[in-house]
């Protein structure tokens, strides 16, 4: 008996997707990069496997929010030590580390299990345009926000 059963390693096989940042909200964007680092876009999809694909962003410099968010919106952590609370602005944040706006946001909409920072290391975040050597490796880009057409 030669044959596989189950899922093979070619049905796991990962893609890389291009997601250009420009002028979109970043509540909506995060949700859709979301699902592809889970892989929901995929017929094989699991809940308890990991078989999601790479998301590359770029000009993450450049994201929407809506509302007074731009104003609202503060971001926290802590360093352990006492009285150790930081909180950054959005606008602050902006202007320091742009990825990180984008990668809490998609942090947020992933289930919180033992899955999460895996799926999280295939998210790539550029602030500009350069994607570096990363450029080579992609095979779907969505220029609209929607995800992929589903292969089934």
């Amino acid at each position: 008996m030669s044959q596989a059963i189950g899922k093979t390693a070619l049905a796991y096989a990962r893609v890389w997707h291009h997601v250009d940042a420009s002028d979109r909200v970043l509540g909506k964007l995060a949700e859709r990069i979301a699902i592809v680092l889970m892989g929901k876009h995929k017929p094989i999809y699991d809940p308890g496997v990991d078989c999601g694909d790479y998301v590359v962003v770029t000009n993450a410099r450049n994201i929407k929010v809506t509302g007074k968010k731009a104003q609202q919106l503060v971001y926290r952590h802590h360093t352990m030590f006492p009285g150790g609370l930081k909180e950054i602005e959005y606008k602050e944040m902006m202007r320091r580390k742009p990825d990180e706006i984008i990668r809490q946001a998609v942090s947020g909409m992933l289930p919180k299990n033992k899955l999460r920072e895996r799926r999280l290391e295939r998210l790539r975040i550029f602030a500009d345009d350069d994607m570096g050597v990363f450029k080579d490796n992609i095979l779907k880009r969505w220029e609209d926000g929607t995800l992929p057409p589903r292969t089934n």
